[in-house]
């Protein structure tokens, strides 16, 4: 069994008549030990998804529908009590932008000793401790001063550092990071994925990693969901959706991307625009825009398609 499990996860968004389904029966699972990279463009439902998993969606938005499985367990099914004492210390989470993250009036090492007494029941010196531990741990550089500056006096990637050891201080089963190398330099992100697998390994941690960047998860995924509008469309092996890419959306986001040594005039292209997520798609999402669809496609909703090599397209044996 899967160490964290999602099923037919649907989020709506909006009041009255101005509702949309921002992630739409939704399903990709987590194992022991593993990195799944979530792919996808702005506002395809990668972060909804993410938030869904502790419960952190906020309204207007709701969870409509669907199970998200944690050893077994319904997280949809907890209480806000139960499901405080999972947030940080069973599934962590690093958010995109550590700036707004981090509380701008407090001290680094407040923030870091508050989340470990809470979760580990350390007195206020053990948890100080322990925190200029997590710190050194991250390599942020004189742990001892630095646990004792505000968070403006960080720089992007020592931000994101902080942010790190503050969602592993309770040595979590999952970690969730959610675009964690956005706004940095690439010198900076390659040290920043570095830490992330180097303390994966020692903590023999699960990860999902979400994520515009392919080359990320080249670099640190096990396996790939691949999201469009709202739907994972194609999810497998990072080796088997990179060598042999089933579906018509994936095939295209391969296509769009510059090689080295490589002269066009122009990148490829996928024609059209992502579709309004306030009306329900007849049939496939894409099939405004594919170019192998047929009368099939808009019949009704397709499932992922599969066993091992899971595909959203009724087309994927031609």
């Amino acid at each position: 069994m899967s160490l964290l499990e999602v099923k037919n996860l649907s989020v709506e968004f909006g009041t009255g008549d101005s509702k949309g389904l921002a992630v739409r029966n939704n399903s990709f699972s987590l194992e022991k030990g593993k990195t799944l990279g979530i792919v996808g463009e702005s506002g395809c439902g990668k972060s909804v998804s993410a938030f869904s998993i502790l419960q952190l969606i906020s309204a207007p938005g709701k969870i409509t529908s669907g199970e998200i499985f944690y050893k077994g367990e319904d997280l949809l099914k907890k209480t806000e009590d139960q499901m405080r004492a999972i947030r940080g210390k069973d599934i962590a989470m690093i958010f995109q932008e550590p700036m707004t993250s981090l509380n701008p009036v407090f001290t680094i090492g407040y923030q870091l000793i508050e989340g470990i007494m809470l979760h580990l029941n350390m007195n206020k010196k053990e948890a100080q401790r322990y925190a200029i531990e997590m710190l050194n741990k991250v390599g942020i550089p004189s742990p001892q001063k630095r646990i004792h500056s505000y968070p403006h006096e960080f720089s992007g990637g020592m931000r994101q550092r902080v942010m790190i050891a503050m969602a592993l201080s309770a040595s979590p089963d999952i970690l969730i990071a959610d675009e964690p190398t956005t706004a940095l330099d690439v010198t900076i992100q390659a040290q920043i994925l570095d830490l992330l697998l180097e303390l994966q390994e020692q903590e023999d941690m699960s990860m999902i990693m979400i994520t515009h960047d392919l080359g990320i998860v080249a670099n640190v995924a096990d396996d790939v969901a691949i999201m469009y509008a709202g739907e994972v469309i194609e999810e497998a092996t990072v080796r088997d959706v990179f060598e042999n890419a089933q579906h018509p959306y994936t095939k295209g986001l391969f296509a769009a991307i510059p090689h080295i040594g490589e002269t066009k005039e122009n990148l490829s292209t996928i024609s059209g625009t992502v579709p309004s997520l306030n009306k329900e798609p007849e049939g496939c999402v894409f099939y405004p825009r594919c170019y192998n669809k047929a009368d099939e496609c808009i019949v009704q909703s397709i499932p992922l398609l599969g066993k091992g090599h899971k595909v959203r397209c009724v087309r994927v044996s031609d």
